[in-house]
């Protein structure tokens, strides 16, 4: 997570990939078992998450389009998606 930070959206393979449609995947492995973040991008300097998931080979349809959904809710309307509680 923190090489996102850094990198931003030029986070690339093997780390991160660009899917489509303005959703990313960040690839973490993690005793065999390959765990994929789905987010996207809001300005320059924020980043979206979407929700994790466990992959095989490919993200399913079902799951990319969760995501698409989500970020446009946000863009939608960014005050109803935002919370400003202290963790």
């Amino acid at each position: 997570m923190s090489q996102l930070v850094q990198f931003g959206n030029e986070l690339r393979r093997p780390m991160a990939d660009y899917l489509r449609d303005g959703v990313y995947e960040l690839r973490i492995r993690q005793l065999g078992v390959n765990y994929r973040i789905l987010y996207g991008f809001v300005g320059r300097n924020v980043v979206l998450v979407s929700h994790g998931l466990t992959k095989e080979k490919v993200v399913p349809p079902m799951e990319f389009e969760l995501a698409i959904r989500r970020l446009e809710k946000f863009r939608e309307n960014p005050v109803k998606h935002t919370s400003h509680e202290e963790l």
